[in-house]
């Protein structure tokens, strides 16, 4: 499994999700253009020393990562609050990528169409939003544990 944003616009948010795949050992990917720099730097303060730790690539546009994700065989599964389909009814698998749009403005269409999978978080009526950080360790720790993914010892 592996973790893509998509133009990411809060730096410490980044740093958090980065320290969340190195800890449960997923793969980072960030489809630029970012609303900040995307170095260690931007983002160390949330990633902390895990940085280290995390593979990230770094795509330098939607098109590049599509490139690159259609030659690796990966299903796209998006993440957004236009779906009605719940994460937890969703079969997870290890040939998909979880992608997870702007912070200010989720994805557009073209991302949307591209998708294999659109899901949701269900809500509350009437919020927007959780925060980013927050709607990726639920979806991948419901993706990890319908994959066998990472095990304590």
């Amino acid at each position: 499994m592996r973790i893509a944003l998509y133009e990411p616009d809060i730096p410490q948010n980044t740093g958090t999700i980065l320290r969340t795949c190195a800890c449960l050992e997923i793969e980072a990917h960030i489809i630029e253009p970012a609303g900040f720099p995307v170095t260690d730097r931007a983002f160390r303060r949330a990633g902390l020393d895990y940085l280290d730790q995390v593979a990230i690539t770094r795509h330098g546009s939607f098109a590049a990562f599509e490139e690159w994700r259609r030659s690796e065989l990966l299903a796209l599964v998006l993440l957004t609050t236009a779906s009605e389909r719940c994460y937890l009814d969703h079969s997870f698998r290890n040939d998909q990528i979880l992608l997870f749009g702007r912070e200010s403005a989720g994805v557009p269409e073209t991302v949307h169409k591209a998708a294999d999978a659109r899901l949701c978080i269900p809500m509350r009526k009437g919020l927007r939003s959780l925060n980013i950080a927050m709607a990726v360790a639920m979806v991948a720790g419901e993706a990890l544990r319908q994959t066998g993914g990472l095990r304590i010892g």
